[in-house]
């Protein structure tokens, strides 16, 4: 397992390059420096667990944000087959942040629909950073449609910081997009699920969120804002986005605890981007799971739950 120096992780490198060089030195290929290197995996074995074990909020999102993470194009290549994919929302243009379409998992065909940041400096400027601008909503929302109609499950990855705030976007009616996102995703009469796979990032992230089922990766993060915009209205420094991660409960065990999502998917340890392909399988097998049961449950229920569900949520006094 290659990590990939978060600060944390520091000290596990540095024990594994040890234990890498030792297996290389001819002096430890005697019965004595076999036995070494056995309680020195051991302790790394050990050191792994116990740094994982005791993540702060903070030490979440760089693993959530890190660069070799799998991303949503990532999933789609390993997770299904047959993919096809769909362009525009038939007003403005195609919103290359959010990508959609056809997906075979397991023997179920889905409409698949979700966040793709990119990798390199041309693809993530091809992609916005994963920020979708208002033909991005439009265009997921007119997938969704098009799934309701051929009675297709939709799946959503959600995977951005938020929604693009520029001035074009504002202009072209952001939060008009998402907010009829969220009044037609909450009667949609199809199944719905979503998994955020990395940033779950203010209305942005809740565009393509309305769901019957919402799922989280273990170190994946979902938040009203990024620690840092918080910061910065709450202390007027967004230096302080360790502070304000602490007090947004946004990793997967706090929102599990508030019944906010559904269920945590367990990542490889070390993460998916120690791991990807391990996360794949977890991620496909779960997925295949979940797509046999939701399909059994009857539309009209379905829709009754999901707008109880989102009623629910939250505390609130009139």
């Amino acid at each position: 397992m290659a990590f990939n120096d978060l600060s944390f992780e520091k000290p596990i490198n540095e024990l594994k390059e040890n234990i890498n060089k030792l297996r290389e030195d001819k002096k430890s290929k005697t019965a004595a420096g076999e036995a070494k290197i056995s309680r020195l995996e051991k302790k790394l074995q050990l050191l792994i667990e116990t740094t994982y074990a005791k993540l702060s909020p903070w030490d979440i999102i760089q693993i959530a944000r890190h660069p070799k993470r799998p991303y949503m194009m990532d999933y789609i290549k390993n997770i299904g087959v047959d993919f096809i994919e769909l362009h525009g929302d038939r007003l403005f243009s195609d919103d290359t942040a959010i990508v959609g379409g056809f997906l075979t998992i397991g023997t179920q065909k889905v409409m698949i629909i979700g966040q793709e940041k990119g990798r390199g400096t041309d693809e993530k400027l091809y992609r916005n950073f994963g920020m979708a601008h208002p033909e991005g909503y439009r265009k997921a929302l007119r997938l969704m449609r098009l799934a309701e109609k051929f009675s297709l499950p939709v799946i959503t990855f959600i995977d951005t910081p938020g929604a693009y705030p520029g001035i074009g976007a504002e202009e072209r009616g952001q939060a008009v997009a998402i907010a009829k996102n969220l009044m037609e995703m909450s009667r949609l009469k199809t199944p719905l699920i979503s998994v955020v796979i990395g940033e779950g990032g203010s209305g942005g992230a809740l565009g393509i969120g309305v769901t019957d089922k919402i799922f989280m990766l273990q170190y994946a993060t979902y938040s009203v804002i990024s620690p840092e915009g918080c910061a910065s209205i709450l202390f007027r420094d967004a230096k302080k986005a360790e502070i304000s991660s602490k007090a947004l409960k946004l990793t997967s065990k706090d929102l599990k605890k508030y019944k906010i999502i559904d269920k945590i998917i367990p990542e490889p340890q070390g993460g998916a981007h120690n791991n990807p392909e391990e996360m794949y399988d977890i991620l496909k097998n779960f997925l295949i799971d979940e797509l046999s049961d939701i399909k059994k449950k009857r539309i009209e229920n379905l829709v009754k739950k999901r707008m109880n569900k989102y009623r629910n949520i939250g505390v609130y006094s009139e």
